[in-house]
């Protein structure tokens, strides 16, 4: 029993000694918490009745401990949105489909923004609100080139959300998506800023602009028109979209940037439409191999390809092979960026372009004009094709002018000649054409009921010849 005894008294004394040499040699460290930087925030141009009149609260994202008072802010100002679909069923029978997504709240008098595809060609639009009352809204104005749509409720002192600015955020920044997926109220996801200004080309239309807030936060069916907010509850985006293979989430979610949203809902709420300002260039992103033939010393900015001859580009003296760099300071390092910061302005604003020209960095002064929408000529569409204009690096490039076939309706005449994409028409029944214009003329006044239309292939040598007949 003694020696039992030893041995356990040895075994204790031993694990004190261990303990407090331990504690000795290994002193704590030091953690310090810092306070994050304020961030320089750019100046919006043009602010809202609802804006100037909004609460103030700082728009900077900060680290968070947690999320709750972002989620406590935002979510009573989310949204139920239920859009009825009345479809002719029968001669006299109609019959009713829904589809659902979000909306926020953006002003206590009941406007309120969401997708233009979560109400698009909808007979009656329903809305729910966080405390479960229920209204029937109107639609003010829609903009499928931004996806954005405006919708008013007839009532007064609701939860609403400040706009934040969407310029201000960056990559790796904590954000919330707030939304009804699966017709779950007031769902909330937490992720971080993937990118900025991404173009994933779902809107279908020429004049579209895509400069998504690009996310990891998750978002699934009916999130469509929520909200995106920082971790101080500000709106910073509306979410529009996910990539997905499955048809649920897979880890990208893509938001309108507010300033963006911002600007479309002035238009829709003094116009009922969207008044653009236009820039009137092609462009297209930089690469090394531009660059270098360029001879820049960065890869940066948006290659300008064409000027319109009539533009407002043109009368402030851009040309083509400038390389814009930026935008009333703003720097331009993507297409999708250049769009959207023209995009937030109206026909007759003033804007600075920084610009390279050989080497140099210069700048000019551009007034922006009118958008025109040009609609397809009806023979064209008759036809089964869409022609573009050459830009004018391609002229120099080809030694030609002529019309481009952009796009090849499936059945149609074109087809059936077997025509390709990008083939260039240079004549129509022997007589030259150098634009659209001129080909879609030379077509109308044929004298013939065959109709040969002459021309080239960028990438293969020599001449081809497709006719077809204007008679069915």
């Amino acid at each position: 029993m003694r020696n039992v005894a030893l041995m356990i008294l040895v075994a204790l004394m031993s694990s004190l000694m261990t303990v407090g040499i331990f504690k000795y040699f290994d002193k704590p460290e030091k953690i310090i918490i810092r306070e994050p930087i304020p961030k320089t925030q750019p100046t919006n141009k043009a602010a809202s009745n609802y804006e100037r009149a909004s609460r103030s609260t700082s728009i900077l994202a900060t680290t968070p401990t947690d999320f709750v008072t972002a989620a406590t802010a935002a979510t009573p100002a989310v949204v139920y949105i239920r859009t009825l679909h009345r479809n002719k069923d029968g001669f006299w029978k109609y019959k009713y489909t829904a589809s659902s997504g979000s909306g926020v709240i953006i002003s206590p008098d009941g406007y309120i923004v969401t997708n233009h595809h979560v109400i698009d060609q909808g007979s009656e639009i329903h809305l729910t609100l966080d405390d479960k009352r229920e209204y029937e809204a109107d639609l003010i104005g829609s903009d499928p080139t931004t996806d954005i749509a405006l919708l008013k409720i007839n009532a007064t002192n609701l939860p609403f959300i400040d706009f934040g600015d969407s310029d201000s955020v960056r990559i790796g920044e904590w954000v919330l998506a707030i939304g009804n997926p699966f017709r779950l109220e007031s769902t909330v996801t937490a992720g971080i800023v993937s990118a900025t200004a991404r173009n994933i080309s779902i809107l279908d239309n020429e004049a579209s602009v895509e400069s998504f807030i690009q996310t990891d936060a998750v978002v699934n069916q009916g999130n469509s028109g929520g909200a995106l907010v920082n971790t101080n509850g500000a709106l910073i985006g509306i979410n529009a979209a996910i990539i997905t293979q499955s048809g649920k989430y897979e880890g990208y979610s893509f938001a309108i940037p507010s300033n963006l949203a911002q600007k479309v809902i002035r238009d829709l709420r003094e116009y009922g439409e969207v008044r653009r300002g236009l820039l009137g260039v092609s462009i297209k992103n930089m690469t090394s191999d531009l660059a270098k033939k360029l001879d820049l010393k960065e890869v940066k900015g948006v290659y300008v390809d064409y000027v319109n001859p009539s533009s407002a580009a043109r009368k402030a003296g851009l040309r083509s092979g400038d390389v814009i760099i930026s935008l009333d300071g703003a720097p331009t390092e993507t297409s999708p960026r250049l769009q959207e910061l023209i995009a937030r302005n109206r026909p007759g604003d003033e804007v600075d372009v920084e610009y390279i020209r050989d080497g140099d960095v210069q700048s000019t002064v551009v007034i922006l004009q009118q958008r025109v929408v040009r609609k397809l000529d009806p023979m064209m569409v008759e036809l089964g094709f869409e022609l573009k204009d050459l830009s004018e690096s391609e002229v120099v490039k080809y030694g030609k002018s002529g019309a481009k076939v952009n796009s090849i309706y499936r059945d149609s005449k074109i087809m059936e000649t077997n025509m390709d994409l990008d083939f260039i028409i240079t004549s129509v029944n022997g007589k030259s054409v150098e634009n659209v214009e001129e080909t879609l003329q030379a077509i109308h006044d044929a004298d013939s009921e065959i109709v040969e239309l002459g021309g080239f292939y960028p990438q293969y040598e020599g001449d081809y010849l497709y006719a077809f007949s204007l008679k069915d």
